[in-house]
């Protein structure tokens, strides 16, 4: 049977309130305070890599490592966490979540080895697999259908300029201090964290979640298999990619034959035959694919080619944070009203122009009047989506189901944020070419600057082409989802 919005919102509630009407903000600044941390700590790396490489004497493999062992252990629990959420209770997780998160971010900041600092970033991506979709579900569970869509977009708001603003604050950061000044960005979390566990124990209410139901324990493992294995492949150089990639593809495929013969499976495979929430789905894994692809290589590329520093680059980027904080709360609202995907295809589109214009401005990089706009256009158009996406998916889930359809879609999101960091990394050093200095590291040379651009552009077109099939994808919907 497949859940249709007007199903969902006929059928009773079938779990209890997790707070009292009067009490709905704090547990929305709290859902905001957590899934911000998340969003800033995956996305703050392009930035505050290098000095972290370099006070912690990591070699390359290790730094790619830093990125990828929170990537890959994020991606690999938000489906677990999802559903953890819907069986012992959102709230409950959710605290759970946020204490571990904050705990790991101590250990990153102190870590003193390339080793430790990759098991805290491992361990922290296993505490925000379990806060980050919490968020979102609280928000959904907080408030009704009738003010959903203004309280998802709101949070939708926040966290999604977190996201972009995670490099602006590193590079702040890094400015303003010595060598080790770095370690400030993970201990920042402490008090970010503290606050949204004090909102969440007093205001959110005992929800003792669905105590019959069962962990589909085996679902869980072979899901971490298979996407363990498939982003290993994606970031390991050498013969060896290939077959980690297949060997993820095959645990993937158990996956699914597993949850189709296991009494409570994890995942109920019904709801992607509903085309809305597998259109929404496929929509967030392309678009995330282009912006977080650009999002990560664009700064290493104005650093390393064009001669920008952090802080210029972060200015860059200021204008995207503020568009989406500024219009994601009132297109939510729009969204309730005309339909989410038309507003998808439309804040796609514009995102592939912006990418297009990328692509035709690398000859001559004229980054403040010719970079920095295309960046503020891409701004506007994610600003145009985050919300409406975010609706769309919680829209077709059932209220029983909504920890489940969180975890999906956060599952999509960063399972498109590590492909793209990984194949289109490897795009870029094939068109770099084999000359030195290699891809992302600084020089004046005229055949580096060359070549980074040639990278550069195979970058920007692919996330434009991804960018254009999320926009096809949102708008064959229109029709059939309003």
């Amino acid at each position: 049977m497949t859940i249709r919005a007007s199903d969902a919102d006929q059928a009773p509630e079938r779990h209890s309130p997790v707070c009292l009407p009067q009490h709905r903000r704090y547990l929305l600044a709290a859902a905001v305070l957590a899934s911000s941390m998340g969003f800033i700590d995956s996305s703050v790396t392009a930035v505050a890599l290098p000095a972290m490489r370099a006070s912690l004497g990591a070699s390359l493999e290790g730094a790619q490592w830093i990125s990828a062992s929170y990537l890959l252990t994020m991606t690999a629990l938000v489906l677990v966490g999802g559903a953890m959420g819907d069986r012992f209770g959102i709230a409950r997780v959710f605290a759970a979540g946020i204490a571990a998160f904050v705990l790991f971010s101590l250990a990153c900041a102190l870590a003193v080895t390339p080793a430790q600092m990759i098991i805290a970033r491992a361990l922290q991506g296993l505490a925000a697999g379990v806060m980050v979709p919490g968020s979102m579900s609280l928000v959904a569970r907080a408030y009704p259908r009738a003010e959903r869509g203004a309280a998802l977009g709101l949070w939708a708001a926040a966290s999604t300029a977190t996201t972009a603003f995670g490099p602006v604050l590193g590079g702040l950061i890094l400015s303003s201090g010595g060598p080790e000044i770095w370690r400030v960005i993970f201990a920042l979390n402490l008090p970010l964290g503290l606050t949204a566990w004090v909102l969440l124990r007093r205001y959110a209410l005992a929800d003792p979640g669905q105590p019959g139901a069962q962990i589909d324990i085996g679902g869980a493992i072979l899901a971490i298999i298979g996407l363990g294995l498939i982003a290993a492949g994606l970031t390991t150089e050498g013969p060896l990619g290939l077959p980690l990639c297949l060997g993820g593809l095959v645990g993937c495929v158990a996956f699914v034959l597993w949850e189709r013969r296991v009494p409570q499976p994890m995942i109920r495979l019904g709801m992607f035959a509903n085309r809305a929430f597998a259109a929404a789905n496929l929509a967030t894994f392309l678009l995330y694919f282009a912006i977080t692809g650009v999002g990560f290589y664009l700064p290493m590329t104005a650093m390393s080619a064009w001669g920008l520093s952090p802080v210029e680059v972060t200015l860059a980027l200021l204008p995207v944070s503020i568009l989406i904080a500024l219009m994601s709360a009132p297109v939510g609202r729009l969204a309730d009203r005309i339909g989410p995907f038309g507003l998808m295809a439309s804040g796609a589109g514009v995102v592939a122009l912006s990418q297009i214009g990328l692509v035709f401005s690398l000859d001559d990089p004229q980054f403040w009047t010719r970079i920095v706009p295309l960046i503020a256009v891409s701004g506007f158009g994610i600003a145009l989506v985050v919300a409406p996406l975010t609706i769309a998916v919680m829209r077709e889930a059932g209220d029983a189901e909504q920890g489940a359809a969180s975890g999906i879609n956060n599952v999509v999101a960063r399972a498109a944020t590590l492909v793209a960091v990984a194949l289109l990394g490897r795009v870029a050093a094939e068109a770099y070419g084999p000359g030195q200095p290699g891809f992302g590291i600084a020089s004046t040379s005229p055949a580096h600057l060359a070549a980074t651009a040639a990278g550069f552009a195979w970058i920007a077109g692919l996330a434009a082409a991804a960018s254009l099939a999320s926009a096809v994808v949102s708008a064959l919907q229109i029709n059939r989802r309003r």
